[in-house]
């Protein structure tokens, strides 16, 4: 069993920036793809970013391309999202989340395991 528990969101101001991160605990993370999702008020929830932890490949959503960053550090077992040039469309909580598929995959239903999330409010 995977836990996952984010931290670092909080209300920043239209151009600012923000860093994610998420504590994981568990089974040997080498075969697992972690990612980072986010879900706006009344929307479905949005793929952000992903990476294999193995390898370090990533993937992101085209809306977030040149601002976010997402990185792991194996010796802590976390998992980070470093989120620049922030505008209110970024706005909502994010969920990180890990799958035992050992491929990139941008789909909620293909991830075992959420965190609680935590909650980003970007102001204009």
């Amino acid at each position: 069993q995977v836990q996952l528990v984010e931290s670092g969101g909080g209300l920043v101001q239209a151009g600012g920036s923000l860093r994610l991160s998420c504590a994981a605990s568990g089974p040997t993370f080498s075969s697992l793809t972690m990612a980072w999702f986010r879900q706006a008020p009344g929307k479905g929830r949005e793929f952000v970013a992903g990476i294999t932890w193995s390898f370090g490949t990533t993937e992101y959503a085209d809306s977030v391309k040149g601002r976010f960053t997402i990185s792991r550090d194996k010796s802590k077992n976390t998992l980070y999202l470093q989120m620049n040039s922030l505008n209110p469309e970024d706005t909502g909580v994010y969920y990180c989340a890990a799958t035992l598929r050992r491929v990139l995959t941008n789909l909620p239903s293909d991830y075992d395991y959420w965190g609680q999330g935590t909650q980003v409010t970007v102001s204009s």
